[in-house]
């Protein structure tokens, strides 16, 4: 029977990525993620949150997103374990999601906001949604129409 290794996770960047580029132009990126759940402790009735940090990794045009501290993102990838040798000479084992999609989803307040499918990282004002609005609001069909 086949088997899936599938992760999808929506969490906060821990700290600026780090990036990577080997001999042969490869570019990598790694960093960390936090996922908060929240949950109502039975005991006491108050609610708690649970965080847990993962390791992502991304390869390629991945190395490329314009990413940050903070940044709300959604990856899609796989898990991955995988063994080393640290400067001592001992084993170590560290798991990571290899990530195969990253989006993102948001911004910190008073950092530069997403403008669209384009890439561009813009800074918005909050007056904006408001002038759509208006203009909107102001305009009047050509005709009496519902469609």
């Amino acid at each position: 029977m086949a088997g899936l290794n599938k992760v999808i996770l929506i969490g906060r960047i821990g700290k600026d990525p780090d990036t990577f580029t080997f001999d042969d132009g490869t570019k990598k990126i790694s960093f960390s993620l936090a996922t908060t759940e929240s949950y109502r402790d039975r005991t006491t009735n108050e609610w708690r949150d649970q965080t847990e940090w993962h390791n992502i990794v991304g390869y390629r045009y991945l190395a490329e997103k314009n990413i940050a501290k903070g940044d709300l993102i959604y990856v899609e990838g796989k898990i991955k374990n995988r063994k080393y040798n640290d400067r001592d000479g001992n084993e170590r084992y560290i798991t990571e999601i290899l990530s195969e999609k990253i989006n993102i989803l948001g911004r910190p307040k008073g950092s530069e906001e997403y403008s669209g499918g384009t890439g561009n990282y813009t800074k918005q004002e909050n007056n904006t949604s408001t002038e759509s609005k208006t203009n909107a609001e102001t305009e009047t069909p050509e005709d009496d129409l519902p469609f």
